[in-house]
């Protein structure tokens, strides 16, 4: 075997993939499978999300590159099972986007990109076969809760079933933060359960109403609480001091400190 750099990219990185698969390759990539990459392929994703949000464009490019790796890599396995290859699946989304943009490779007009949304799921039911559905079928299992409420909610809202005002959206939150109290005052586990769960799903809501990303403004907040955090442990242990010897007014005027700074 024998790495070729004259060769296309994308074609170089299939062969050496092949290669890499070959008996005469690498062990630990023989002995991978469809369901033993998962993981890899989910953390790559992240952590192609971490570049994005890091504004380092050398770091994204590392990481898109990993990312495509474990699209190969998956794509080589298929191809081995005598299934489909890389080939197959450049040439089945290029053919997609084809289909699925007639406004801009075809003579569709649309006046605004909800319009593409819609022409996107119509299409899509179109190319399956499918008879009519529910509008949130086929969102997938595994996503993050916060993005798969968002995501219903969005499927939801296509077909029109939304609230017309943010004013609405609060009210459903305020109602919500009271069935929990009820609940709470029955003491029961089962329905606090399922009020809070309630009320996750109405602030997602209200995130995607406004025009933002739950999962990504409430990582925002967990790292805003993080750095924050870290300021106290920093002021306190400078001190000789442990948090537990600290009083919750003392930890609390650390807090305002840190949250002044930023």
């Amino acid at each position: 075997m024998s790495d070729k750099p004259d060769q296309n990219p994308i074609d170089r990185l299939v062969e050496i993939m092949r290669c890499l698969r070959a008996p005469d390759g690498c062990p630990w990539d023989r002995e991978q499978t469809l369901e033993s990459l998962k993981k890899n392929l989910v953390e790559e994703t992240y952590e192609v999300i971490d570049a994005i949000d890091g504004g380092d464009r050398a770091t994204l490019r590392e990481e898109l590159g990993d990312l495509l790796l474990q699209i190969v890599f998956q794509s080589q396995i298929c191809a081995e099972e005598g299934h489909f290859d890389f080939q197959d699946v450049a040439q089945a989304i290029t053919d997609k986007l084809v289909r699925r943009h007639p406004h801009v490779f075809g003579d569709v007009k649309v006046a605004d990109a909800d319009e593409v949304l819609k022409n996107w799921e119509q299409i899509k039911r179109v190319e399956k076969g499918e008879t009519p559905r529910s509008a949130v079928a086929g969102v997938p299992r595994h996503l993050p809760a916060l993005h798969k409420a968002q995501q219903v909610q969005s499927r939801a809202a296509r077909v029109g079933f939304d609230w017309k005002e943010t004013a609405d959206v609060l009210a459903k939150i305020e109602e919500e933060l009271r069935e929990i109290r009820m609940a709470m005052a029955e003491e029961s586990a089962e329905r606090v359960r399922d009020e809070i769960g309630d009320l996750l799903f109405a602030v997602v809501n209200l995130t995607r109403f406004l025009g933002h990303e739950a999962e990504e403004v409430l990582n925002l907040t967990v790292n805003r609480f993080t750095r924050r955090f870290q300021y106290i442990e920093e002021k306190v242990h400078g001190a000789g001091r442990k948090l537990t010897d600290c009083s919750l007014d003392e930890l609390e005027d650390l807090w305002q400190e840190a949250k002044g700074k930023e």
